[in-house]
């Protein structure tokens, strides 16, 4: 692209995870392609994780119903059938997909010294079914895919670049994308970019909690956007908590593979017990929501700092071939694997709902697709099993490419989009108001809306969050755009949307419990907002 501000392409795409890449790759031998990554090319969820991704690849001793059953069970009684076979039923042929481009899987031989995948197993699953490069999937499919569209000719990709808001034509009853405005953080200025289609493959939201395992950049900019254009968003109440991220000062947010886990590892007590069986038949291998509410319960009563991870009565060289990620990051901060316990604490990890999509990708604006964690196509109901978010990426990131080709040949090109107007606002001169409102609303969300929550602590947060949206508001009209405030502006929304969803749940299912309701109600219904 020229070094001006407005640009054209057929497809943009923001984000640049595993979504986003591949939804990129599916489309680039049609026509051009342009990402929108906020950071660097490489930033990002995929980067950082470390379970593997689910497919039925052992005919003989599983089956895609199993995989179905057990998505249904994990999410509580609120996937939808239809997504979770749909997404089940395309594993297998995505996964080929993936190492057809190179994503380099563990494999293993079997007793006739036949090379086959190594299949691992991870909580919620009944059987082996994960495919996985070591205790560092993500790593390889992230570098894997960034390798690729950096060689293909018809994909642009626009690094330190942040997506503002959708453009789109609001002259007819049904909305039309045309484009987005996107600040150049290298230029420090606001672009336009015209489209056919725009896709948001952006990620999720788990910033808006103090503590988390995602990277900087999830702040929830796609859910927000979408929102504002019009879109429904639903089931945001859903955030999951990893149970097991690393509580050590010098490695924060650094996540422990739920794979250790399905690999033996087991949960213990500041004094070396274990907790539970006390809580659940399946014990360690329980589903995440009530690993970490297990977890959390213990802490509160114990007045404990963390829990203990361990993994040590386990051969030495098994845990380096399977966890050396992990094992080199403990080490490097003087904890050993293979002789110690490792100490861990829950971390807001992925937003279970999302934008409203159907099968597609389809958003309810015209040509504007949401795919990955951005989006709620049902799969997850209230609670995300292991291994189903980088599958879920890769299966509607081509479901979305394959109808946007259907239509690109038919779509006009878009129309001269204006240009940001900037001649009534100055730079900002208080950017501690950003930070103290960054610290104030992460703070407050984890107190009052993380994993145990009351209505009385979701009034109070949502209280909180009117008065920072107002402050917001003022703040965003008088001063110029800058990467800090998009990104407040964006986790605020978010927050509403959370707190809104939440208390409209009477009733505690999945990722959702609450004290005032604890149990749970007969026909649950997904929690559907309209802007």
């Amino acid at each position: 692209m020229k070094s001006n501000k407005n640009h054209n392409t057929d497809v943009v795409v923001i984000g640049s995870g595993a979504a986003g890449l591949s939804l990129a790759l599916s489309l680039a031998n049609h026509c051009h392609v342009t990402v929108i990554s906020k950071g660097d090319l490489k930033e990002g969820s995929t980067l950082y994780a470390q379970g593997g991704i689910a497919a039925v690849f052992d005919k003989k001793n599983d089956s895609i119903e199993s995989h179905v059953e057990d998505t249904l069970a994990a999410g509580a009684g609120l996937c939808d059938r239809d997504a979770v076979h749909y997404t089940a039923s395309n594993a297998k042929n995505c996964l080929k997909w993936l190492i057809e481009q190179g994503v380099p899987f563990d494999v293993e031989f079997d007793s006739k010294g036949k090379e086959r995948f190594h299949l691992t197993r991870e909580g919620g699953h009944s059987h082996r079914r994960i495919l996985h490069a070591a205790d560092a999937t993500g790593k390889a499919v992230q570098t894997t895919l960034v390798s690729q569209v950096q060689a293909h000719s018809n994909i642009t990709l626009l690094e330190q670049h942040n997506a503002i808001d959708l453009i789109c034509d609001k002259t007819s009853d049904q909305r039309r994308i045309k484009g987005v405005y996107v600040f150049n953080r290298r230029k420090d200025r606001v672009e336009t970019i015209s489209a056919k289609f725009v896709a948001l493959a952006t990620g999720g939201a788990s910033k808006v909690y103090l503590y988390t395992s995602n990277p900087d950049v999830s702040s929830g900019d796609g859910i927000a956007m979408a929102w504002r254009a019009g879109c429904k968003v639903a089931n945001m109440e859903f955030n999951q908590f990893h149970p097991t991220s690393l509580y050590h000062p010098e490695l924060q947010n650094f996540l422990i593979t739920e794979a250790m886990r399905g690999e033996g590892a087991l949960l213990k007590r500041p004094d070396g017990t274990r907790f539970m069986p006390d809580f659940d038949d399946r014990e360690e291998l329980a589903p995440r929501d009530i690993v970490a509410r297990a977890i959390d319960y213990e802490m509160k009563r114990l007045g404990a700092n963390c829990v203990y991870l361990d993994i040590s009565h386990k051969d030495k060289d098994f845990i380096i071939e399977h966890f050396p990620t992990i094992y080199a990051k403990c080490l490097s901060v003087g904890l050993d694997i293979t002789k110690e316990s490792i100490p861990v604490v829950p971390a807001a990890h992925y937003t279970c709902g999302g934008v409203v999509t159907d099968f597609n990708g389809k958003t309810d604006i015209d040509n504007l697709y949401a795919v990955g964690e951005v989006a709620y196509t049902g799969l997850h109901g209230a609670n995300r099993m292991a291994s189903n978010s980088l599958l879920e990426c890769i299966v509607f990131a081509h479901a979305a490419a394959k109808d946007i080709l259907s239509k690109i040949k038919t779509s006009p090109q878009p129309p001269q989009l204006p240009e940001w107007d900037e001649s009534q606002v100055n730079d900002s001169d208080e950017e501690v108001v950003i930070t103290h409102n960054w610290h104030e609303l992460r703070l407050f969300m984890w107190d009052y809306v993380g994993i145990v929550r009351s209505t009385k602590r979701l009034e109070r947060a949502l209280r909180r969050v009117e008065l920072l949206q107002q402050e917001i508001h003022e703040y965003y009209a008088h001063f110029r755009v800058s990467n800090n405030l998009l990104e407040l502006r964006n986790l605020v929304q978010v927050a509403e949307l959370i707190i809104r969803c939440a208390l409209e749940r009477k009733e505690s299912r999945g990722l959702h419990y609450t004290i005032d309701y604890p149990q749970q109600n007969d026909a649950p219904q997904p929690t559907i907002l309209k802007p």
